[in-house]
């Protein structure tokens, strides 16, 4: 089996033996030969393997799947007073005691790894969790507690806030729709546990139309985007920005006809999938923000314009002739934008 056949493979690349056996050793568990995959980690831990931390979380892990739960909390337990510096380590049996439905003990493993790793003296900011040895461990660890603490129905404390805050600036294609509260919702949580067949149905339609969608922006061929602000937007830009009239023009107008004139010179030059990225000011600011670029940034806005495309907020240009302009004017695009004075 493939188990047997990793371990083999670990005797002839020595180099590569701890990642391999790691593999081998989560065969074994779904396989549901515990023992043989207590055996494997054991033998990491005694030979002195690079993550020994980590290796003793996936022993928990395993020790609870096998049934052996006081052993299990007893080595937790031993682990807790090493006080690990993997925030896989922490996340690991932190999950292992949420999959239990041993939510109070989840969440104080996620509370004990965030504060030890972050330290009693800093600041629950996002900027204090970037400059932090290991971000993305405490990012998961903080996500990881508010979720469980959802569950429990516990108010927001000032570690929930943080994850909030670290979710929100999350790219768009991880972040998803919605906010943190929404995507730990309590209703949404069960339901994506019920064993009722038309809960999980309708839950996972929910799931599999969510994915579609991030798919299809993945995979929508490059598109090439002018960046066009509606007017509204547009006056709030100029507004914010005086400078960018001159990249923008100085009238609404200006700006759409600039916009068309773009769009064809592009397709004289035989660019491809071109099209139209809408802009607005509160999202391009936040998009700013996120990738710490300068709005005023030619090659910022070029790269907003490349963001809103892979999150399908670009239509292709040109339209059809009898369909609606890009421009939302309501006329057609032939009597429109297709058809400049």
């Amino acid at each position: 089996m493939q188990a047997e056949e990793l371990e083999a493979l670990a005797r002839k690349y020595p180099q590569d033996r701890e990642e391999i056996l790691v593999e081998a050793a989560g065969c074994w568990v779904d396989a549901g030969q515990h023992d043989r995959a207590l055996g494997l980690y054991q033998q990491l831990l005694d030979a002195g393997c690079e993550e020994p931390d980590l290796i003793e979380a996936y022993r928990i892990n395993t020790l609870w799947e096998a049934g052996r739960t006081d052993e299990a909390r007893d080595a937790a337990a031993q682990l807790r007073r090493r006080h690990p510096t993997d925030a896989g380590a922490w996340n690991f049996v932190a999950e292992t005691f949420e999959t239990a439905d041993e939510l109070h003990d989840a969440a104080d493993w996620f509370t004990a790894g965030l504060t030890h790793l972050l330290g009693p003296a800093t600041p629950l900011t996002r900027t204090a969790v970037e400059r932090a040895p290991d971000p993305d461990g405490i990012e998961m660890l903080a996500i990881g507690r508010h979720r469980v603490r959802r569950r429990l129905t516990q108010p927001h404390d000032d570690l929930d806030h943080l994850a909030d805050e670290l979710h929100e600036h999350r790219p768009a294609l991880l972040r998803g729709p919605g906010t943190l509260d929404d995507l730990h919702d309590a209703e949404h949580l069960r339901a994506a546990e019920s064993s009722d067949p038309d809960v999980l149905r309708a839950s996972i339609e929910k799931l599999t139309t969510e994915v579609a969608a991030r798919r299809a922006a993945l995979s929508r061929p490059h598109m090439t985007c002018a960046l066009f602000w509606p007017e509204e937007e547009f006056t709030k830009l100029l507004t914010q920005w005086p400078a960018l009239e001159d990249a923008y023009g100085a009238d609404h107008h200006e700006h759409t006809r600039r916009v068309e004139e773009i769009l064809h010179r592009l397709s004289e030059e035989g660019e491809p999938h071109l099209g139209v990225a809408q802009g607005s000011v509160s999202d391009f600011e936040e998009f700013t923000r996120e990738e710490a670029l300068s709005p005023q940034d030619g090659d910022t806005r070029a790269q907003y314009a490349a963001d809103l495309a892979a999150r399908g907020q670009a239509q292709a240009w040109p339209p059809p002739r009898n369909s609606p302009c890009w421009c939302s004017s309501s006329r057609k695009y032939k009597k429109c934008c297709g058809n400049p004075p």
